[in-house]
């Protein structure tokens, strides 16, 4: 009946204890190997979360002006993102690794605590049952031995009192003595039959009692921890997947953003940032002008040449601005000063020492190499000047209105020291009022200058309106006038304008004049043609190759084609200009940074430069 009652119950298997016992300890063992395999997991996803970290920050932009420029890309701020995204993401194993060990391996670790102890127990009370059942065995098995000895010897007596109660030799006394003894023994054959009776009715509610009642409770605590351990197992397998899931929105997030960081990416805002991190803000050459090759080329300027229609104009000495053509080397000088052949300056050129000023090119060249420029970016183009020197007084503009709101807030404080003074000395705010005017007023004369160089550059880049002008006066002169081209408002290495804006206007806004002698019988230029066409040919001092087209639209400019080779005559002064030779007939200056140098090694004070 307890049987039925309890159904599949491991009560079935009374004899297996010894296998029982062996397989609940698998089960112990199935446990162990369950966490140390979710243990593993977790140091797994610990490393990979780590690496991945590593990985961001090995990609994270430097801190220094490269990566800040390459910061204002689409592209760039997308790879940022990215990369940002990529570190949350990492921080989502590390959520699944604190998971395992939090909710599975702490858990099971605990739990095999537990059940190691519960089945101990068990078995232990299997064990106890057992024996507890044994020795009941042993004494029942006991008893019925002594029962039965008892018997024999019963009968044995039983048998002697009969063959002396037989025997007419043998005296009364005698036969009287082994009736006693026959009926002692009987009496104590009944008595052991009794113990052996009673035992063996307990010995086997005993043994019924062990069979149904003790060892399927013990088996069936063993079933029931056994269930639980696999129920246990379930759960854990199950929190190991759900772990994962918990984290797949935040990882299906930080996809989503790798994914609107790669959309936000524009072709045409990146390539318009080049375009405006690049601009040089130089004015693009003007018209090409017919070339007469019917008619030997002559090396003297011509009635009109831009130093013809400069002298042309009425205007006092001395306010003459920039330079009036490539040749002028001295335009400091007043026309009436009287001026050596150009043949014997050059010749002094050849002998003499390099100059000061090729000194602040070589100054400007190293400075780019090492990162470092002019304090008023001077070395730059001027739109990349201009975009500096805006960024810089932005930068001034908000370290005044920093300083100034530190200055009243302290005032604020000094106000409420003054009516309260328990809170504190309104003196003791003194010194940094002052050191914060102080700085107000570094920072603001700093803004005045940085101003002042912006103003310049402004002034100096060309306008749209002078760009129309200057194309409607190409078109209008035909090829009477000789217009100034986009080479003379070029920097020159060492940051310096070739000529200033209002005097290009000036030369441009004014027609040349009719072929003939000068009218104005004090003009240098006369004297300087007369020096130039008594000159002597110059040595050559080196070789250059043109790094870009350059259209020779003025007097005593040269054309170049990009790749030409051309024989270098005379040097850069620090104007920006190198004279050149093609042949025998063909010579003039190109702007220096059109051209590669190179000077020989055995020319006096030559000196290599690109």
């Amino acid at each position: 009946m307890v049987e039925e009652r309890m159904g599949d119950c491991w009560s079935y298997t009374k004899d297996q204890f010894d296998n029982l016992e062996k397989h609940t300890q698998w089960g112990i063992e199935f446990v162990e190997k369950y966490t140390k395999f979710v243990k593993e997991r977790s140091e797994i996803e610990t490393n990979y979360a780590k690496q991945i970290r590593n990985l961001s920050k090995k990609y994270q932009p430097k801190k220094n002006s490269r990566e800040e420029e390459e910061s204002k890309y689409t592209f760039c701020r997308a790879f940022l993102m990215t990369l940002n995204e990529l570190n949350d993401y990492a921080g989502q194993h590390e959520v699944i690794a604190e998971n395992l060990t939090s909710q599975i391996i702490a858990d099971l670790t605990r739990y095999l605590g537990e059940l190691k102890s519960e089945r101990k127990s068990h078995f232990h009370d299997g064990r106890k049952a057992q024996q507890h059942i044994e020795s009941s065995w042993k004494q029942l098995e006991s008893c019925k031995r002594r029962f039965e000895r008892d018997c024999k010897e019963a009968d044995r007596a039983q048998q002697y009192f009969e063959k002396m109660d037989a025997d007419i030799n043998v005296t009364k006394a005698d036969v009287e003595k082994a009736r006693q003894q026959a009926q002692m023994r009987h009496q104590m054959a009944t008595d052991s039959k009794g113990d052996y009776s009673s035992y063996l009715q307990k010995f086997n509610q005993e043994q019924n009692e062990h069979y149904y009642t003790v060892i399927p409770n013990i088996f069936q605590k063993l079933q029931d921890m056994e269930e639980r351990r696999i129920e246990r197992i379930g759960v854990c397998m199950k929190t190991f997947a759900d772990v994962d899931r918990q984290v797949l929105p935040i990882v299906g997030k930080c996809l989503d953003g790798m994914t609107k960081a790669a959309e936000s990416i524009e072709p045409k805002t990146d390539s318009k940032q080049v375009v405006e991190s690049y601009k040089s803000g130089f004015e693009p050459p003007g018209d090409v002008e017919f070339e007469d090759y019917g008619q030997a080329m002559k090396r003297t300027a011509s009635d009109t040449s831009l130093s013809n229609s400069r002298d042309g104009k009425e205007k006092p000495a001395g306010k003459t601005k920039g330079k009036l053509w490539p040749f002028i080397k001295n335009k400091n000088k007043s026309p009436k000063q009287h001026k050596e052949p150009l043949s014997h300056r050059l010749n002094d050129f050849m002998t003499s020492k390099p100059k000061m000023h090729c000194l602040r090119s070589l100054r400007r060249g190293l400075s780019l190499k090492l990162g470092s420029g002019p304090e008023d970016f001077s070395h730059l183009p001027p739109e990349q000047r201009r975009k500096k020197l805006q960024g810089k007084l932005d930068e001034l503009n908000k370290d005044i209105q920093k300083e100034t709101d530190q200055r009243d807030a302290l005032t604020k404080m000094k106000d409420v020291y003054v009516k309260n003074p328990q809170m504190g000395d309104p003196a003791s705010v003194d010194p940094r009022l002052s050191e914060i005017g102080q700085n107000i007023e570094k920072l603001q004369f700093e803004v005045q200058k940085f101003e002042g160089w912006l103003a310049e550059v402004e002034e100096r880049m060309p306008s749209k309106s002078d760009s129309h002008r200057r194309s409607g006066l190409y078109e209008t002169q035909n090829n009477t006038t000789v217009s100034n081209n986009c080479a003379q408002d070029r920097e020159s290495p060492d940051g310096s304008y070739t000529e200033e804006q209002n005097s290009e206007t000036q030369v441009k806004a004014n027609p040349a004049p009719a072929p003939g002698p000068a009218p104005n019988p004090t003009s240098s230029t006369p004297e300087f043609d007369d020096e130039f066409d008594d000159e002597e040919t110059l040595p050559t001092i080196g070789t250059c190759k043109a790094l870009y087209p350059f259209e020779g639209h003025n007097e005593g400019t040269i054309s170049v084609a990009e790749g030409e080779l051309l024989y270098v005559i005379e040097e850069d002064k620090g104007d920006g200009w190198t004279r050149v030779r093609r042949n025998e007939d063909e010579e003039g200056y190109v702007p220096t940074s059109y051209v590669e140098v190179f000077l020989e090694t055995n020319a006096k004070g030559a000196m290599t430069y690109i």
